[in-house]
């Protein structure tokens, strides 16, 4: 028995052009409204929300603008005694949020203002020996925090301080039989697993490893009706898999296989008239979303942003400026 895809209707008024202004004020108005509910209730993603509004108006070339100076003493605030970074000064350090207070650092220009050699020593302090990193002390593991932790030593010259074999085979470890990639040995590929698995390999310079035919069809099948992206089989499409499925493809050379135009005009209609971008047309706004969908719409060619680096999530420029070249296949 067939059972019909889920999808959802693109409404005919849908937004067709992208508000480069709109997104841009409505950007400044979420960190600088610090009274807001949305605002205070995201304390526990704070330094990754200062990452994905600063790329997202960097992409739109808006950045400057933005209080540096006071950004950066937000970073140095959130790195504890352990060299890692936290979400916020209250709360305890994590990887994910050393990635993220590092990328806001390299943005800037300004990774002196945190100790870089106590980053790296926390970074290699959550590498178990099967090639696998902890997330924070607690002892989660997951590929996502594989990537934050060679992300955040590339950015800081240091991929040395690893083993690059055990961390390697600890990815391939968790890849699947259609050549996708789960959080953990044996768990089910999902689109932003496959991104993190990718991007670590890309940075390892080990992607030969990877059924580029089988995953890129597997990533291309995320593809609905509607233009827009799901994760996974039978999920509801999201703009911010504009970003986790399109970047895949990009780094495994092909990018070209996606209806661009649908995808693009998919990302245009999540769109709110008022600025910012939603998971799908006529929901809420937030950064994540905004900085996601705007990322998709780069890695598409939209000429009014800057470029993008599919491994990093950054704008390319910083990554010349850092003279890093990440892995990308041929298409």
């Amino acid at each position: 028995m067939a059972y019909p895809l889920k999808d959802i209707q693109i409404p005919e008024d849908a937004n067709k052009e992208l508000l480069i202004a709109k997104h841009t004020k409505y950007l400044y108005d979420f960190a600088e409204n610090k009274d807001s509910f949305e605002y205070v209730m995201t304390e526990h993603l704070r330094l990754s929300g200062i990452f994905w509004s600063i790329t997202a108006l960097d992409l739109m070339g808006t950045l400057r603008d933005f209080n540096k100076e006071d950004i950066i003493e937000i970073v140095k605030s959130c790195q504890h005694s352990n060299g890692g970074l936290s979400a916020a000064p209250r709360l305890d350090s994590h990887i994910l949020y050393t990635l993220s207070g590092v990328q806001i650092l390299v943005t800037f220009d300004a990774l002196n203002a945190i100790n870089a050699d106590a980053v790296v020593d926390y970074v290699c302090s959550l590498h178990q020996k099967d090639g696998s990193f902890f997330g924070d002390k607690w002892g989660e593991v997951d590929t996502r925090f594989s990537l934050c932790a060679v992300a955040t030593l590339a950015l800081l010259k240091r991929l040395d301080a690893i083993d690059i074999e055990s961390t390697t085979n600890y990815i391939l470890s968790c890849m699947n039989f259609d050549g996708g990639f789960g959080r953990r040995p044996h768990s089910e590929t999902h689109a932003g697993q496959v991104y993190c698995c990718l991007a670590t390999l890309s940075i390892l310079n080990q992607l030969h490893h990877v059924n580029a035919e089988q995953l890129g069809w597997w990533l291309c099948e995320r593809q609905l009706p509607s233009g827009g992206l799901n994760g996974r089989p039978e999920k509801l499409p999201d703009a911010c898999y504009s970003w986790w499925v399109l970047t895949s493809l990009a780094i495994i050379g092909k990018l070209h296989w996606i209806d661009k135009d649908k995808l693009s005009a998919f990302i245009l209609a999540c769109q709110d008239s008022d600025g910012g971008i939603a998971d799908r047309p006529g929901d809420e706004v937030d950064p994540y979303h905004t900085n996601f969908g705007l990322a998709g719409l780069s890695l598409l060619g939209e000429n009014r942003l800057k470029k993008i680096n599919p491994v990093f999530c950054l704008c390319q420029d910083v990554i010349d400026r850092l003279k890093l070249k990440p892995q990308i296949l041929d298409p």
